[in-house]
C-alpha cells in the first residue's frame, strides 16, 4: 500500500499522501492533498480529505481528488469562480449587473432566478428592504454600517430602501 501518489486532475498536480506525523493540518494517519506544486490556493493548500471526503486511505483520497475536479469544471487550470462571486459580476452602484444575475441562475438551476431590484415598489421590495435592514443593524461591524461603498448600502440605496 502506498503511502502518497501525485495526481493530475484540473490541470494541476496535487500531492496525496498520509501523514506521518502529528503536525499541522490534520492528525497522524490522516489523508491529506497538497495543491502547493502549483499556484497557491490559499486556505485550500492542504486539504484533510478524511474530514472532507471521509478518506481513510490514500486510493480513496485520490478519488476523491479526482471527482471533485470532475464536478467542478470552472476550477479547472487554477481557474476562477462564476461571475457574480467576482468584480464583473457585481454593479457599481450595488446588487448584481446582468451577467451576474444570468450567471448564479447557471450555477444554482434548482432555484428560481434571480431578478433586478424592483425599486418602484410592491410587496418584493418591501420584503427585501426588511431583510436587508435588519442585517446592516444585526450583522454588519459600525464600520461597514457606515460606509456608503460597503455592498449592503449600496444594494439599499439600489432598492431604495
Amino acid at each position: 500500500m502506498a503511502n502518497k501518489a501525485i495526481v493530475k486532475a484540473g490541470g494541476q498536480t496535487h500531492k496525496v499522501f498520509k501523514k506521518k506525523v502529528d503536525k499541522g493540518i490534520g492528525d497522524k494517519g490522516d489523508i491529506v492533498v497538497d495543491h502547493t506544486a502549483g499556484p497557491s490556493a490559499g486556505k485550500w493548500d492542504k486539504i484533510n480529505l478524511t474530514n472532507m471526503a471521509k478518506a481513510k486511505t490514500v486510493k480513496q483520497g485520490v478519488a476523491s481528488v479526482k471527482k471533485w475536479h470532475r464536478e467542478n469544471p470552472t476550477m479547472k487550470n487554477g481557474g476562477s469562480s462564476p461571475a457574480w462571486q467576482r468584480k464583473e459580476g457585481k454593479n457599481p452602484t450595488g446588487g448584481l449587473n446582468a451577467k451576474g444575475r444570468a450567471s448564479y441562475n447557471r450555477a444554482n438551476p434548482g432555484k428560481p432566478g434571480l431578478k433586478a431590484p424592483q425599486p418602484e415598489g410592491g410587496p418584493r421590495k418591501r420584503s427585501f428592504c426588511a431583510r436587508m435592514s435588519g442585517m446592516k443593524k444585526k450583522l454588519t461591524s459600525a464600520k461597514t454600517a457606515n460606509d456608503p461603498n460597503s455592498r449592503i448600502n449600496k444594494s439599499l440605496r439600489k432598492w431604495k430602501c
